[in-house]
């Protein structure tokens, strides 16, 4: 007699139910966009923004030394009165500086009027960001080139600046010599935050303060995208974990 040979049948595949299709096709779609998000944002920091550290206390307080700033790459024809711009002006020995515009090519600056306020066009300027106002003693008028800046530290008893420098140029640096306008502290950590519009002077006709770029934008996409990616990455490792528990019970 021939052997019988008792034929099992095959285990059927096994599939996965829809709400677990569900949660694993949304797992996906949150690591991608958080991914993109993450990208994205770093990419656009990293090509529009560089760092620089500031040596000195000629900007305090708005920026103190030892702070890393974040300065997106601009054309300096586009800088307006109230900038805080990084330069490097040959005629004052060539290194990297970071003070404010105060002044554009046609403009007349001069202290100081009977506040001992800066004036510009004839318009005194309430500067509430410098530590101090200029006064007695520190008396010029000049009328800007066209096609050049005068600038000024915040810390007005301590910078050198156009006031430093009024016998080459007028104390005058050509606006093609800046490079990047600063837009926010980096570093320290306690002290990260966004420099602050200067709008003192947008009574005065022309170009005022630029408007901030995508900076904080894009690091809030940075960051909310890594969160995300993490946030779904564990979601996912929960529900793995859940799983297989369950299953262990099971048998």
């Amino acid at each position: 007699m021939s052997s019988l040979t008792e034929q099992r049948p095959s285990a059927a595949p096994v599939r996965r139910s829809t709400p677990k299709r569900i949660a694993s096709l949304l797992q996906g779609v949150a690591i991608a966009v958080g991914f993109a998000m993450l990208v994205g944002g770093v990419a656009l920091v990293a090509v529009q923004y560089r760092p620089y550290r500031i040596p000195s206390t000629s900007m305090s307080p708005t920026i103190q030394v030892g702070d890393t700033v974040l300065a997106r790459k601009t054309d300096g024809g586009t800088v307006g009165r109230g900038d805080i711009v990084v330069f490097s002006e040959p005629l004052w020995g060539g290194a990297t500086m970071v003070k404010r515009v105060v002044a554009l090519g046609g403009d007349t600056v001069a202290c100081c009027d009977a506040g001992q306020r800066l004036t510009v066009n004839g318009v005194g300027v309430d500067e509430s960001y410098a530590d101090e106002k200029l006064g007695p003693g520190a008396g010029f008028s000049i009328t800007v080139p066209e096609g050049r800046l005068f600038l000024l530290g915040d810390s007005r008893a301590n910078s050198l600046d156009s006031r430093s420098h009024l016998d080459v140029a007028g104390g005058t640096v050509a606006a093609s010599d800046v490079v990047a306008r600063v837009e926010a502290i980096a570093w320290p950590s306690d002290r990260m935050a966004s420099v602050p519009r200067a709008d003192a002077f947008d009574a005065i006709a022309g170009r005022s303060a630029s408007r901030h770029g995508l900076l904080v934008p894009a690091t809030y996409a940075a960051v909310g995208g890594a969160l995300l990616v993490l946030a779904a990455g564990a979601a996912g490792g929960i529900a793995g974990l859940t799983a297989r528990l369950l299953r262990r019970r099971r048998t």
